[in-house]
């Protein structure tokens, strides 16, 4: 304990990253206050019915990525998802449109370009979203009457502008935390937007064990410790690395190689779970079909069973159909972002190879290889995160709202989202000559 008030002294003695922090939780706020602002036009006192329908489901998770917005129709009610679903499309046309690979090779300035083709496509995104969310309101519990102006034009288009610019406005606040503050922005924002509605749910699961004779004070314990346990488990699939290890011929003084005599070993880290969440992501987005499909086929016995089936997100159906889309998406996505052969012609570029192994082709199957024997763990342990909840909640008989954050995608941005940022703080103190937060030892002096 002594350590890390030690540590946090030492951060906040470090005039630019005070500022970074001030900054962030500043900007943190505002967008928080901004998921409270109902829209115009909204009778606040009957929007109860709103909420009780998305508290659990698939809108229980939409809630928690906007942090309570979509519940509250505030003006942040599409949250910052559009920007995500934009990012996401864009990354997936990189990979057949001919203008987005040359734009990806191009450092500063194409990205930059496919930074405002991420952000014209999420207005697009929006305006489809916003009236698409304002007539579900009705569907969602919200009587007429909540509607002061009425559901025309006089409500509808002003509500769409306002909707759109709250996406926008998010979408600023993200980047101007990830440029002038701590840590990456966007991912800052749906983190703090899930904590948002973690308290709730702690208390009302407290409350149910206390209060029903199911377990008490002892029960809610243990599921404290095995919470604890899954984010343990959570951050070593995140930092989890393979290395592979590299040798470099030394440099001569006159710039050439001695070939008889090598530099030191490096290594290529290869992450268990390169991929992250977004196979998570894609898979969730996928899995509102089944439901929707047996919707338009009720008047079939299979459309119905696939409507009741896929409607309960801790069903059997649902949730081995998930865990297999997880698998699947998670070879996929790790197929296009890690460039194996790329990786490849670089080291041989910089005159390293793996010991044992040919530079170039081989190289580059030897890494693919290696790529797809470490995916299938990665890949079967992010399913078990990701079903985890369902698994909670039929075995110790965990309220939804609280089985949530038993794993699935809220835990997992939780927790890659707070060790990005701890690492940039870490990066500030190592740089001062400060212990970091992830170390322990004495602070070391500059000679």
């Amino acid at each position: 304990m002594k350590k890390f008030i030690e540590t946090i002294s030492n951060i906040w003695k470090i005039d630019e990253l005070r500022q970074r922090i001030i900054l962030t939780l500043g900007l943190l706020l505002v967008y928080r206050f901004g998921a409270q602002v109902v829209l115009p036009g909204i009778d606040t006192a009957q929007l109860a019915q709103l909420s009780s329908q998305t508290e659990n489901g698939i809108l229980g998770i939409l809630n928690a990525f906007t942090g309570g917005a979509f519940a509250n129709a505030s003006v942040f009610a599409l949250g910052i998802m559009p920007y995500i679903s934009a990012s996401i499309v864009v990354q997936l046309m990189g990979i057949a449109i001919p203008y987005l690979q040359k734009l990806q090779k191009e450092g500063e300035s194409g990205r930059k370009t496919i930074n405002q083709i991420t952000r014209w496509l999420t207005i697009g995104i929006c305006i489809v979203q916003a009236p698409a969310y304002l007539y579900g309101l009705g569907a969602l519990g919200v009587p007429d009457s909540a509607f002061v102006l009425g559901k025309g034009l006089d409500f509808i288009v002003p509500a769409v502008i306002i909707l759109v610019t709250g996406c926008v406005f998010a979408m600023w606040l993200g980047e101007k935390i990830t440029d002038k503050g701590i840590g990456n922005g966007i991912s800052l924002l749906i983190m703090v937007g899930i904590i948002a509605t973690l308290p709730q749910a702690f208390a009302q699961e407290f409350v149910s064990r206390t209060t029903n004779n199911t377990g008490g004070i002892m029960f809610m314990l243990i599921e404290v410790i095995v919470w604890f346990l899954v984010i343990l488990a959570s951050v070593y699939l995140t930092m989890a690395v393979r290395q592979i290890p590299v040798q470099y011929a030394r440099r001569t003084a006159s710039g050439g190689y001695e070939k008889n005599v090598m530099g030191a070993r490096q290594y290529i880290p290869l992450k268990l779970n390169a991929s992250g969440v977004m196979p998570i992501i894609f898979a969730q987005a996928i899995m509102f079909a089944p439901s929707l499909i047996g919707r338009t086929f009720n008047d079939t016995a299979a459309g119905q069973w696939m409507e009741v089936q896929f409607a309960d997100i801790f069903g059997l159906a649902y949730n081995i159909l998930f865990a297999v889309l997880i698998i699947i998406f998670t070879y996929f996505y790790t197929a296009i972002t890690v460039p194996t052969n790329k990786m490849a012609d670089d080291l041989k570029r910089s005159g390293g190879f793996i010991p044992g192994i040919r530079p170039g082709k081989e190289t580059g199957n030897y890494l693919d290889k290696i790529m797809s024997l470490i995916t299938l763990p990665g890949s079967i342990f992010l399913a078990l995160l990701a079903v985890l909840p369902a698994i909670v909640v039929k075995l110790m008989d965990v309220q939804a709202g609280w089985a949530l954050f038993y794993g699935g995608t809220s835990l997992l941005i939780m927790v890659g989202v707070a060790i990005d940022t701890v690492q940039q703080v870490n990066s500030y103190l190592l740089n001062r000559h400060y212990d970091g937060l992830m170390k322990t030892g004495k602070n070391r002096k500059v000679a």
